[in-house]
This record gives structure tokens, sequence and C-alpha cells, in this order.
């Protein structure tokens, strides 16, 4: 069983410098907000292995409301209007605050709120609660329209997709934007993403942004891979978005500029590649020999390393883009 980390009540963790948890910035006037790292779907093609069934996380984290908008103000306060996207390496709405931490946001100068969902949490009277609290978009996981396919790709036998669907279709009549997030795995769903575009196609009613954004099967590390599946090359997948756009007379590629973002002055970066710094063990890490330390203010994840929280140790800086920090101990 995962042990569950809740920041900052069981460690002081700062929230940035972690992909799991908290606020990344990349460099533009979108900033990811990561509250909760729970996922409730366990799809074979995770790319973060996230989900009930996960082979290699031992940790959750969930942060507390309070503590989150602390660190988004300085952040805002630093980079200036920033479109708010609530994302997660898993479900965003398995955060218990979902709803108060939308309408904080609201509360603040910011350009949208956007939420990424797999849908699964997702109700009519929920969406209304959404849309109350100044949600202006949702981005859903829909990756077939098959009921057992869709089930096989949710990778639970709860998995309703008639029942998303239905909520979909409320979204879309409701001042929420609705943006469809296939994953086009070639081999697999091949047949579906025609019919999920045709439905987008006659359900859409967006004024701002595009309603569809297929996304390409990708295969990283520690993610979940479908066997006998390969990713395409950037360039087959782009030739078959462009034969898609033709048959169905639809916008699918899409990009930053099509949701206002631009790029702005990135949150500093406190450390160099390769260098050596002192710092303290706060909690477990979200993989097995990992932990989370603090320096300077940031998070670090720490490889190979199994010390106790408290405990100081040396590290040597391994990655620092977009303030995603990781060390290794020596």
């Amino acid at each position: 069983m995962k042990k569950l980390v809740r920041i900052p009540e069981d460690a002081e963790v700062p929230l940035v410098g972690l992909i799991q948890i908290g606020i990344i910035d990349r460099g533009t006037n979108l900033l990811q907000i990561r509250p909760i790292s729970v996922c409730n779907l366990n799809c074979p093609f995770c790319s973060t292995d996230s989900g009930p069934f996960s082979r290699f996380h031992v940790t959750e984290y969930v942060a507390s409301l309070d503590y989150l908008m602390e660190w988004l103000k300085e952040l805002i306060a630093f980079k200036g209007r920033i479109h708010a996207f609530i994302d997660s390496v898993g479900e965003p709405l398995t955060y218990p605050r979902i709803i108060e931490l939308i309408q904080a946001i609201s509360e603040l100068e910011v350009e949208s709120i956007a939420l990424e969902t797999n849908g699964t949490l997702l109700d009519e009277d929920k969406v209304d609660e959404l849309e109350e609290v100044g949600l202006q978009r949702i981005n859903l996981s829909i990756h077939s329209l098959d009921e057992n396919l869709a089930r096989d790709l949710a990778g639970i036998e709860s998995y309703d997709i008639k029942r998303i669907v239905q909520v979909a279709e409320y979204i879309a009549e409701s001042k929420i934007e609705l943006l469809v997030t296939p994953v086009w795995i070639p081999g697999i769903n091949d047949q579906e993403i025609p019919k999920i575009i045709e439905w987008v196609k006659k359900i859409n009613k967006n004024k701002r942004w595009p309603c569809l954004g297929i996304q390409k099967y990708e295969v990283h590390k520690y993610g979940r891979k479908i066997k006998g599946v390969r990713a395409l090359t950037w360039w087959k997948f782009f030739r078959k978005i462009e034969e898609w756009e033709k048959q169905f007379k639809i916008k699918l590629r899409i990009r930053p500029k099509d949701f206002g973002i631009r790029k702005t002055k990135i949150y500093p970066i406190v450390f160099k590649k390769g260098e050596k710094a002192r710092g303290k063990i706060l909690a477990p890490g979200w993989m097995r020999n990992e932990r989370i330390g603090v320096a300077r203010s940031r998070s670090i994840t720490v490889v190979n390393c199994n010390s106790n929280p408290g405990d100081e140790v040396r590290v040597k800086i391994l990655r620092t883009k977009h303030n995603l920090y990781i060390a290794e101990r020596i």
C-alpha cells in the first residue's frame, strides 16, 4: 500500500521542483497546478504509471489548499497574469477541495482556468459547481467510444464510457468549453479516433478554444507500455492528423498560440546542472530509493537515496529544466 504524504502537514515540501506535486513553470504564461498525485484509473498506456496498480510508485502526495495558494500567488506575483491549468500525474478530481481551489484561483487575476480530467468523477451536479466557481475549460480524456475497448484502455472494470459521453454532452451545453483529448495508440484505437472526431464535431459549441486535441502515444522509461505497440514518429503522426483534418474539415493540429500561451520569464532556476549542493531530506520519494530534499527553497528529487527525514545530505544536480530538480546523493 502506498504511503500518503500530506503537504505541509507531514512535510513542508516547497511546491516548486517536483513533477508529481506542486506548480510547474515551463517558461510560458501557463502554470501547471498539481494539487494531488492520486489516480483512480490504471490505463495500460499511462506515461506516468499512475493508479492503484502502479509498478514503480510507492508514495502519493496531496497539498493543502492554503499552502498551494501561497505558492501560486508567489509565482503569479513574479510572472504576472497566467493561464491556470489544473492537471496531475493522476486525476485532479480526486483532490478533495477541487471546487474551493478553482474558486480561490478565480479570485486572482488570471487569464483562464482549465482542468484536465478522465471524466469518471464528473456528473451534472459537479459540472454545475465547476461552472459556478469560474472554470472555463475542461480537457477530457476519451480514447474510445466502444464500451469494451474504452474499459480496457481505462484499466478498470467500472469504467462507463456511455456515462462519460453523457456528461461530456452536458458540459458542451454549459458555459464551460470542452476540449476532448484522445491518445491515438497505433493499432489499438485507430478506428475510434474518426468516431471521436465526428462525435465532437456534432456537440462542439466552443467559441474560444479548439474542441479536439489528439495526443501522440509515447513510451516513457517509467511509464506503462502496451505490448506490441510502437510510438510513431512525429512526422507520421502529423501526416495522419493532416489527413483527418482534410477528411473531417476540422482543425486538429493545435499549437500553444491557440490557447493564448506565449513565452514569458521563468521563475528563477537556482541550480546549475552538475553543481554540488547541500540539502535536507524532507519526505519519501515518489519511487523506490528516492527521497524529496530541499535546498534554496526548492524541492529536489534525490535518487539512489535511502536517508531519513531530517538528514543533511550532499547532492549533485542532474537536472534543472523547468525548475524540476533531480539530483543524486554523493
